[in-house]
């Protein structure tokens, strides 16, 4: 399975899912039968040209949320390719929206791919994460849209620290350590210059900081990323750890925390009014 990340506006991501061709803003490819699933394409001209590169059919859409930078898109790619299904959260006001799912939903794609949807809500009520696996024992992905950023996680906009703590360290937390990570948008530098001023002295964020600028540097992108990479350099994630809860200076003394989920809100309360 190979994933190709698609950019669209200005820091979105699609993703085209196919085992060996192509993820983008967002696309899935079998290529046993060269069916694919798009992930996001609030761009569809970029994503069906993509798709059209390398020979695919995209059958259907996976929309992580109804944010418009997400779902706004849908109703042109249904357009674009009649009959086509789009996927999405049975609390969200998807546009576009043919098929719902939930918690637990499996979908499949092609002969090799299996698709588990994950309801990982705070960010919006609805919001679906999509947990994809091949037959062929490669490396897990997960595309987490506005939950989970690389070294970051989403406002919340609809939801509570409870759920953001559910969605992040429970749920995605759960997944195998492996799994890569590709989330919705390319907010990486920015979120790990804030996770220093959290964590001063952890030396993989500086160092996962140091490639990030090259890669931004270079024009390209920083996703994947891992789900152990994000237990090592994600404060959001880290918030239940035993080496964060004894640390005064981020759960005491800086944020008056006294739990994983209190610590969370006082974090993320911080990075929304934060102007690094």
């Amino acid at each position: 399975m190979k994933i190709i990340p698609v950019a669209c506006l200005e820091d979105n991501y699609a993703y085209l899912y196919p085992p060996e061709s192509i993820l983008g803003s967002c696309l899935i490819v079998d290529e046993s039968t060269k069916s694919a699933a798009a992930v996001d394409p609030v761009e569809p001209e970029k994503v069906l040209a993509a798709a059209a590169e390398v020979g695919v059919r995209i059958d259907c859409v996976l929309t992580t949320h109804h944010h418009w930078d997400h779902a706004g898109g849908n109703e042109k790619m249904a357009q674009s390719v009649p009959g086509i299904k789009v996927y999405g959260g049975s609390l969200d006001n998807v546009k576009g929206c043919t098929d719902q799912v939930e918690n637990g939903t499996e979908l499949s794609l092609g002969k090799d791919i299996e698709i588990l949807c994950l309801h990982t809500p705070c960010h919006t009520k609805g919001h679906i994460s999509y947990y994809v696996t091949s037959k062929e024992e490669e490396d897990p992905a997960v595309f987490t849209g506005d939950t989970l950023f690389i070294a970051g996680c989403g406002r919340f906009f609809e939801g509570t620290a409870e759920q953001m703590y559910q969605s992040l360290c429970v749920t995605l937390g759960s997944l195998p350590k492996p799994t890569q990570v590709y989330c919705g948008h390319e907010y990486t530098v920015k979120n790990l210059k804030f996770i220093l001023t959290v964590e001063p002295d952890n030396e993989k964020v500086k160092q996962k900081l140091e490639w990030a600028q090259k890669q931004r540097e270079a024009n390209q992108p920083t996703i994947p990323s891992t789900i152990g990479e994000e237990f090592e350099t994600n404060t959001f994630m880290r918030v239940d750890l035993p080496e964060i809860q004894i640390m005064p200076s981020i759960l005491q003394a800086k944020f008056g925390a006294k739990s994983p989920v209190e610590a969370l809100r006082e974090v993320r309360k911080t990075k929304d009014n934060w102007k690094g």
